[in-house]
């Protein structure tokens, strides 16, 4: 039993994932299936095409629409591959083609949904310009939760995903999607299969001390409740010298070190004080935060993060290392947006803080 606020009557947009017809996006494809049978929500599959703008201003009529048809007929190929590739899902699915820019088709979506999925590497095309060289653009302005599935993201058995209602549809073992990699016919052939659907690995927070970090703790918080799994929180401990300014002072001795562990034990139990019946373990971890974070992906079903942070997880995440990490996570990252939540209000009372 938890006090988190519903908000499924009023994000009726369900599970939103683009796809680009790369095995990537199969993958971020099969993720969000699984995620819409486990809340019970609608899932739509969304691929979006435009005009490049240079090409258009150089084309008289004519050209424009035989180049828009051209475009089109790629993007209906796209969507007829995600819908052969999800032929068995047994929930609802609603597929779109949308003209536009990807990163504003998907941030409009994003008004509505309550979670988007999104590929972390593509063809250049849709999830290559939205995950490319703006790769900040959904997840630090979409209005609901952004989950980033890697290229590393493994679709084995022992990835399956937590669901409490039977067997969901879930990609076979392949082998691992390359960058830029077209989506084998293979693969679309053989489609979804129904798998385990146990996972016991733990949901991980990593916890910066910013309101942000808060926030996406209390969502972590709730994915480990409603998963029936633990919750994990992390905090890095970066080397001597480092300029992380969200920690306090310099680690040099082991007080500093006892007393960052204090706090993370505060934070454990003001989360403990909404979710009683979830276990919580914490943990500060010597290392920088996205080494840190790129190992904790690697056991964990979900890490969240919030959308902003003191320069610590989320800030790099969504900063100059942001490709790094997710080139090299191996599990599924949820960003978190800014929210106004009325339960760290009460954050102080449970001790020190980071």
């Amino acid at each position: 039993m938890t006090d988190d606020p519903d908000t499924s009557d009023t994000r009726a947009g369900g599970v939103v994932v683009g796809v680009d017809g790369s095995e990537q996006s199969l993958r971020a494809a099969h993720w969000a299936a699984a995620e819409a049978h486990r809340r019970k929500l609608g899932l739509t599959v969304v691929t979006a095409y435009s005009i490049p703008a240079f090409a258009a201003s150089s084309m008289d009529g004519g050209y424009a629409m035989m180049d828009d048809s051209s475009l089109r007929a790629g993007a209906e190929k796209v969507i007829e591959e995600a819908r052969q590739f999800l032929r068995d899902y047994p929930g609802e699915v609603e597929y779109l083609i949308e003209s536009g820019d990807p990163a504003a088709v998907l941030l409009e979506h994003s008004e509505t949904a309550q979670v988007l999925v999104v590929g972390s590497r593509g063809r250049g095309g849709f999830l290559g310009r939205l995950l490319g060289s703006v790769s900040s653009a959904l997840p630090a302005h979409a209005k609901c939760p952004t989950v980033l599935v890697p290229l590393k993201f493994s679709s084995k058995e022992e990835n399956a995903v937590t669901t409490a209602t039977g067997a969901i549809p879930i990609v076979s073992a392949q082998p691992e999607a390359q960058p830029g990699a077209e989506a084998p016919q293979s693969l679309i052939e053989e489609g979804a299969h129904p798998i385990r659907t146990h996972d016991k690995r733990p949901v991980v927070a990593g916890v910066d001390g910013s309101d942000y970090g808060r926030v996406a703790a209390l969502v972590a918080a709730r994915e480990a409740s409603e998963r029936g799994t633990h919750l994990r929180l992390v905090c890095a401990l970066p080397p001597l010298g480092a300029t992380l300014v969200w920690i306090p002072t310099h680690i040099e001795d082991t007080q500093a070190v006892e007393e960052l562990r204090e706090k993370l034990e505060a934070g454990k139990a003001w989360l403990n004080s909404h979710f009683p019946d979830l276990q919580i373990e914490a943990e500060v971890i010597d290392g920088a935060a996205v080494d840190v974070l790129v190992d904790e992906t690697r056991r964990a079903q979900l890490t969240v993060l919030g959308t902003r942070g003191r320069g610590g997880f989320a800030g790099m995440l969504l900063g100059s290392t942001s490709q790094g990490v997710l080139q090299h996570a191996e599990g599924p990252l949820m960003v978190v947006p800014e929210s106004d939540d009325e339960r760290i209000e009460n954050r102080p009372d449970f001790g020190p803080m980071l």
